[in-house]
């Protein structure tokens, strides 16, 4: 069977299609919301601590590396004054401290301030645990009030939240094994 609208006024028909249209796409639309994490994440007082923490062992390690930047700086300056009075050898040997010393320092901002360096691993120990709270109240939220994603809108996560209806990574799988 066939169903028409002829029967109704050609504006009452449009409205009403309209109607219907905007129920089926408001059926399907999706529940989102936005959460800006570093407003978050300042709001909590252990968070504070941990960025605190990390501040002055930063704080330190850069005054570390500033005092072997003066010794070597002394060693420079010491060796520009002796420098005519120095055998080649000797004067080669010097040269030779000086580098090593200038080696040790770049390998020890490395290794304090590297990607993978004492700083980003601290930062990890202290900050990941606060952040995978935070997520986890988020996930909590989303379910709670029925929310199907959650964008971070301070920009540094992006997504933060999909529901797992939402996942089509195994469907793309799927679609390029055939």
């Amino acid at each position: 069977m066939r169903f028409s609208l002829s029967f109704l006024p050609i504006r009452h028909s449009a409205l009403l299609f309209a109607f219907v249209c905007l129920a089926a796409a408001n059926s399907y639309a999706q529940k989102t919301a936005v959460v800006d994490i570093q407003q978050v994440l300042q709001a909590m007082p252990e968070y504070k601590q941990a960025q605190d923490e990390l501040d002055r062992l930063a704080q330190r390690w850069r005054s570390e590396i500033a005092q072997e930047q003066d010794v070597i700086k002394g060693m420079y300056n010491k060796f520009q004054t002796e420098s005519v009075l120095l055998s080649e050898d000797l004067r080669r040997q010097r040269e030779e401290e000086i580098m090593n010393k200038e080696k040790a320092l770049r390998d020890m901002q490395r290794d304090k301030f590297g990607a993978e360096g004492a700083l980003f691993k601290k930062r990890q120990e202290l900050v990941r645990p606060i952040q995978e709270r935070v997520y986890a109240a988020i996930e909590d939220y989303a379910a709670l009030k029925g929310f199907d994603l959650i964008f971070d809108k301070s920009g540094s996560a992006g997504l933060i939240y999909a529901g797992e209806d939402y996942d089509k990574t195994q469907d793309i799988i799927k679609q390029l094994k055939n």
